[in-house]
């Protein structure tokens, strides 16, 4: 048996309850898509239940409407940890609840505290830019000049847990940022700031690009994961994308840093096509999603990324056993038609196909831990009450009740 995990990072479909104390009122990722976009391209996911998903909420989605006989079961998840980042969404996905939650930093100087980045400093030989809130891309071009002569590496944060660095490759080779960012790691923990990302740049000023290379340093999971739970029962766990970076590549068998949705969806394919003798767990996360279009609040960009994977499923589909489950989700939100370039808290959609299974109404679930202990389920195994369990320890389908 194989079951897969497809996170489209940021695709949320409606504020959560509390999401005015995050100042997200009113965000609605997939609705303000779908409103803006003179036609909307996801047939696919419509016939899957997306537009029933965002149903349960209250919400109809112009050209994503809910259908009648949905080829999925459908839900919609809400986050029950504080925050709206992507490590803490992807470890409630995995069985974590985050409690207390990640550290955030102000976004005006001085961002973090003067004896973090003094040792930071220290330790790695070169004196700190920035230690304030900002785009990536923006605070790249206004420091940039002043790192490319010699005044050192750029330190950044936003409204999520992150801190930042951003080098020129030419000033920094991309393996020495790497090595810093391990340095930075080590003395982030004590402050629990929940990543630290490599972001080298090249270029000159007025055209510096970012590069594939980032790449992510996670906090350990205060908790045993679902991706333990199966790696020590025999189960292989598969990780594409940024998921080895955020797990810290705990519970993982196999992991894949490719970048970018269409090689991620290429590995995956590659990985169903592929013979495997044993059963299988895949974890897949999509980032163009958020990464190029929710913090550039890209409309356009957005539903035409999701467009994007909304072609490649009938092809992942048909590469599924009728006993393998496809999973497909959210981490939270990144409303491209909200004010501001943050993450925003909303419920993220769950679609769960398998052939086995007939679609029903999963119902507003409460938590996405949901997710980890209906994996295990399916693979026949206890989890420590992770969640509430949509799939049977036989592996058949709860009908549609909510957590």
């Amino acid at each position: 048996m194989r079951a897969v995990l497809l996170v489209i990072d940021s695709f949320g479909i409606g504020a959560q309850p509390d999401a005015a104390e995050y100042g997200d009122s009113g965000a609605n990722t997939a609705l303000h898509i779908c409103e803006a976009s003179p036609e909307v391209n996801w047939p696919n996911l419509r016939k899957m239940g997306l537009g029933n998903c965002a149903g349960l909420l209250g919400h109809i989605l112009p050209g994503c409407e809910p259908v009648e006989q949905p080829k999925a079961s459908f839900g919609a998840l809400a986050e029950a940890s504080r925050g709206k980042d992507t490590i803490t969404g992807h470890w409630e996905l995995a069985g974590v609840k985050l409690d207390p939650p990640f550290q955030t930093f102000p976004l005006s100087y001085p961002s973090f505290p003067a004896e973090l980045l003094d040792r930071l400093s220290s330790r790695c030989g070169h004196a700190i830019l920035g230690n304030r809130g900002g785009s990536g891309t923006t605070i790249i071009e206004e420091l940039g000049p002043r790192h490319l002569a010699g005044e050192g590496i750029i330190v950044y944060t936003s409204a999520d847990s992150v801190l930042q660095i951003a080098a020129h490759d030419a000033v920094v080779p991309v393996a020495e940022l790497h090595a810093i960012c391990v340095i930075a790691r080590e003395l982030a923990d004590p402050y629990r700031i929940g990543r630290v990302i490599a972001r080298p740049f090249t270029g000159q000023p007025g055209s510096f690009t970012r590069t594939a290379a980032r790449r992510d340093f996670s906090m350990q999971p205060p908790t045993r994961t679902v991706l333990e739970l199966l790696f020590d029962n025999g189960v292989e766990t598969v990780a594409i994308g940024k998921i080895g970076d955020i797990f810290s590549e705990q519970g993982i068998r196999v992991s894949h840093h490719d970048r970018g949705n269409v090689a991620c969806l290429d590995r995956l394919q590659s990985v169903l096509a592929a013979s495997c003798q044993c059963d299988q767990f895949i974890f897949v996360n999509l980032i163009d999603t958020d990464m190029l279009y929710g913090h550039r609040r890209d409309i356009r960009g957005y539903h035409d990324s999701v467009a994007s994977i909304d072609s490649r499923l009938p092809e992942i589909l048909s590469l599924l056993a009728d006993d393998d489950l496809l999973l497909i989700s959210a981490d939270h939100g990144c409303d491209p038609g909200f004010p501001g370039t943050d993450h925003t808290r909303e419920y993220v959609p769950l679609l769960a196909f398998c052939r086995k299974f007939k679609p029903t109404n999963l119902g507003v679930r409460k938590s996405l831990t949901d997710v980890a202990e209906s994996v295990a389920r399916f693979f026949g195994l206890a989890s420590p009450a992770m969640g509430t369990s949509f799939v049977k320890s036989d592996n058949n389908q709860e009908q549609g009740e909510s957590s």
